[in-house]
């Protein structure tokens, strides 16, 4: 079993934000593989699912976001999993829009939600890192992730969440390449159709030999067109 953990801060004024986009992807996911809906449990909502006969429990931790570890650990406890059962999407301002990466491990690198997870249980389980940008100046960072993503981001962030979706069943069984790999399926899908289906471009056809050798002059050759 697997618990799939989105962070975010709980209201609707929050909804739309970018530090919100974890919470975003665990929703698609609920409408998308017919999870049943949110619960108040573990000081945070959770839909508990499955893909096939792998177990998921999803979870929202409602702490806000600076203390998303006090809902995490009690999910944990209560289910008897250990870190490398726990996967974390969350924005991430060091990736550009639209760039996901799976990682297991590491540092929190100063996420308020990460460090938070860190504190309660340790830095041993896996991240899913959801490309938000930089604004530029670490002193903008509160500001701009507290902002809502802007219509122009709309498309790309469309994919990134729908692609998320799309590989959950590989988060169930903890397959980060097989994740990546439905990500990057909707986010760059290949072209259509194949090297077979391509049109050659017509060829230009070459005059005759004879035409090729042919050394007479312009002049004697309109000479003897009319003659």
């Amino acid at each position: 079993m697997k618990l799939i953990v989105g962070l975010g801060n709980p209201g609707a004024k929050y909804a739309r934000n970018r530090h919100n986009i974890g919470f975003m992807v665990l929703d698609r996911i609920v409408e998308d593989h017919g999870f049943p809906a949110w619960k108040s449990k573990h000081q945070g909502v959770v839909s508990e699912g499955r893909f096939g006969s792998d177990r998921v429990i999803l979870l929202k931790p409602e702490t806000y976001m600076n203390k998303s570890g006090d809902s995490v650990g009690a999910a944990m406890r209560f289910h008897k999993l250990e870190p490398e059962d726990v996967i974390v999407l969350h924005d991430e301002i060091d990736l550009a829009p639209g760039k996901v990466r799976w990682k297991v491990g590491g540092g929190h690198a100063g996420h308020n939600g990460l460090r938070s997870v860190h504190a309660h249980i340790g830095p041993d389980y896996a991240r899913v890192r959801l490309g938000v940008g930089h604004p530029g100046h670490k002193d903008a960072v509160p500001g701009y992730v507290l902002r809502d993503f802007p219509k122009a981001d709309e498309e790309w962030l469309d994919d990134v969440i729908r692609g998320c979706s799309d590989g959950a069943p590989h988060l169930a069984v903890g397959d980060g390449p097989k994740f990546m790999n439905a990500v990057a399926l909707r986010v760059k899908p290949p072209r259509s159709g194949s090297d077979n289906n391509k049109v050659d471009k017509p060829k230009v056809s070459e005059p005759p030999q004879s035409a090729k050798d042919d050394a007479r002059s312009p002049l004697q050759k309109l000479m003897d067109r009319f003659s």
